[in-house]
């Protein structure tokens, strides 16, 4: 998840100053959990040993949100750390890959469906 994020680092001529996504991410500071990566670019840090102590950091230096993606999911929901889980559903089926809940879920609660554009709806849940 690290190195597709690692795109918006840069600048692209088809950009323009209305493009919602990249300014949501561009700029914003980025850790990287990986057993793959050795280095990350600017504005990252690679946190390679202890994923749980690192969200305990920026929770405690950080007021908003922390976003986490990516494989990882799994280890960070295990930490008891997640205040909010947004599911995104888009028609696409894939044949494999890291489930975030192997083993027993957590319990959730459904708090908000919401609807994005014409084929995409995003489900947040909090932990019970």
């Amino acid at each position: 998840m690290y190195e597709v994020m690692r795109y918006w680092d840069d600048d692209h001529p088809e950009w323009n100053a209305e493009n919602a996504l990249r300014g949501g991410v561009a700029g914003t500071s980025r850790n990287g959990s990986s057993a793959l990566l050795k280095s990350v670019g600017p504005n990252a840090r690679l946190v390679e040993d202890d994923l749980e102590s690192a969200i305990r950091e920026l929770k405690a230096e950080r007021a908003g949100e922390i976003e986490v993606a990516g494989p990882n999911l799994r280890k960070a929901s295990r930490t008891g750390l997640i205040d909010e889980y947004r599911i995104y559903l888009h028609p696409v089926v894939l044949g494999h890959g890291s489930h975030i809940f192997a083993g027993p879920r957590p319990p959730l609660r459904l708090m908000t469906s919401d609807r994005i554009g014409e084929e995409v709806i995003r489900l947040t849940y909090v932990p019970a």
